[in-house]
């Protein structure tokens, strides 16, 4: 394996917040692209269809994060420690290392989901979901390297390069996806193979991804190296913090995953065998669910980059042995979590159904049927939220099997409660709704309480989250009031986009009242200096 120059600037640190804005207007493009991928493509698959092609992303998504979840992550933080030591050649040790390892382990699942695409559709009650399986394999192989390279750059507190492959990753799904599916579909393709050629793109994005990432890589060879060599680990030694490092992140992560297929085939189950309805109608219920889902994942979307720009920097003052420095980054971050993550998962849980019969107009049942279960998921993402920013704190701070723990706690109630409720004739699928909520809230308070623990109680988990909750709380009220008179005047569309907007406005106001977000938390932003003035609190 060729060697790669690493190149650090002395001078210049970074602060997480930066490198989290880079992250999340990278995010913000994807979010826009893949809103002009998924919306259509719910409109031209319907519920059928998308059954079918989330049977095959569950799939994807499982063995994806089996091969992917802990390594990268593991791999940022030592790269992170390293530099922060000055051990620049252990850091490109420790991604050659990686490297290798996410390779081997992306071919095992690519090959899994290439040959056994049928036995897994039968796992899932979705026997026609074998061909979007199928298209989706090569996808893992190319994230798994891709992960490789962006947890090697995110420790070395660089996001760009991940940003930029997301989008690219985001464009490609788009273009490829969404054409050939439209094709397909005019030439009268079923909904089976509309969902296979609109998952495809997603391949076809992730193989375009790698192949940025890897021009990235022969650029950055071609620089000058630091001139302070240092001996590196030997390589079993690397390969060693690299398992059993990566080993605790990738089991909480595979649980929620698996959590998630069998949450689908116990649901599906549950709708054909105790409350006797056919598989079609089962899985026209559950891909009304979908609907829902898609828009569930976006609040924490936003946190993630938040996320993995934090663990190079709690990494790096962990290494340093600087407490102080570690609760301080943590407070801040829980604050930006719950600014951004509790209006988002409101404005979902209100605005549910307005929202859902703007983005599917072509659908308008399917949107109507899903609507209930956004008003639960929607309140769910907030909880969502809070545990992906709590996993990277215990991750960053070497407590990487806590959150496996938590998992698990959370992972049973989830299922356990799914099975009770949905049994319920009269609650049906939207007991899956009501499932994940539970599930995700009990993982989400475990977590906060791990972290009190690690870092002490000079967080401040309290004072960084309710002024965010109260902020919410008057803006969730304000923005169902203002559709509701709106409405009465004007076409729907407009009264929801309007209504969103002056939701905004107030949320935004209240934020800088109350002190949800403080001059420190944008200063680090783009013109980040000039906007100080407008916030009152330090």
């Amino acid at each position: 394996m060729q060697k790669f120059a690493v190149e650090v600037s002395t001078t210049q640190k970074k602060s997480f917040i930066s490198g989290a804005a880079v992250l999340a207007a990278a995010v913000a493009v994807t979010k826009v692209l893949g809103a002009l991928y998924k919306i259509p493509l719910g409109n031209m698959l319907d519920s059928t269809g998308m059954a079918h092609f989330y049977a095959a992303y569950n799939v994807y998504t499982l063995l994806l994060t089996l091969s992917t979840a802990g390594l990268p992550v593991i791999t940022s933080r030592l790269v992170a420690e390293a530099t922060a030591l000055g051990r620049h050649r252990q850091a490109q040790r420790v991604f050659t290392t990686a490297l290798w390892l996410l390779g081997l382990a992306g071919l095992v699942c690519t090959a899994l989901m290439f040959g056994l695409p049928r036995a897994f559709a039968h796992l899932l009650q979705d026997g026609d979901a074998w061909m979007a399986i199928r298209a989706l394999s090569p996808a893992v192989v190319c994230v798994c390297l891709t992960s490789a390279v962006r947890g090697y750059t995110q420790g070395m507190n660089e996001m760009t390069p991940t940003a930029v492959s997301q989008i690219i990753e985001s464009a490609g799904k788009l273009g490829v996806g969404l054409g050939l599916c439209a094709y397909l579909l005019r030439r009268g393709a079923n909904s089976a193979e509309g969902a296979a050629a609109a998952i495809f793109g997603v391949t076809v994005g992730a193989a375009l991804a790698l192949a940025f990432l890897l021009l990235v890589l022969v650029l950055r060879d071609r620089r000058v190296m630091v001139a302070r060599p240092d001996t590196p680990a030997p390589r079993r030694e690397i390969l060693h913090q690299l398992v059993s490092g990566g080993v605790p992140i990738t089991i909480a992560a595979v649980g929620m995953s698996l959590i998630t297929l069998v949450d689908q085939a116990l649901v599906l189950y549950t709708l054909q065998h105790t409350l006797h309805h056919t598989s079609a109608q089962a899985v026209e219920l559950y891909g009304q669910y979908t609907f829902g889902m898609t828009l569930f994942v976006l609040p924490s979307s936003f946190i993630i980059p938040l996320s993995v720009s934090l663990m190079p920097t709690l990494s790096a003052e962990r290494a340093k042995g600087n407490a102080a420095a570690q609760q301080h980054h943590i407070r801040m971050a829980l604050r930006l979590t719950a600014l951004f993550a509790f209006p988002m998962g409101a404005g979902l849980s209100v605005m549910a159904g307005p929202i859902l019969s703007l983005l599917y107009p072509a659908v308008p049942d399917t949107a109507a049927a899903a609507t209930p279960h956004l008003q639960v998921l929607g309140i769910a993402s907030c909880c969502v939220c809070l545990m992906t920013i709590t996993n990277g704190v215990l991750q960053a701070c070497g407590r990487e099997r806590w959150p496996v723990w938590t998992l698990l706690s959370g992972g049973v109630v989830k299922v356990v409660a799914t099975v009770l409720l949905v049994s319920n004739p009269r609650i049906s699928i939207a007991g899956a709704a009501w499932g994940t909520l539970l599930g995700y809230a009990v993982i989400a308070l475990l977590n906060l309480l791990c972290v009190r623990h690690a870092a002490g109680r000079g967080v401040g988990i309290v004072s960084a989250l309710w002024r965010s909750a109260a902020a919410t709380l008057v803006m969730a009220m304000f923005a169902r009031g203002s559709y509701a008179f709106l409405a009465a005047k004007m076409e729907p569309t407009l009264a929801t986009l309007l209504a969103i907007a002056l939701a905004v406005v107030v949320y935004g106001i209240l934020a800088l009242a109350v002190g949800a977000v403080r001059k420190e938390d944008v200063k680090h932003l783009p013109f980040g200096r000039k906007l100080t003035k407008f916030v009152p609190f330090s």
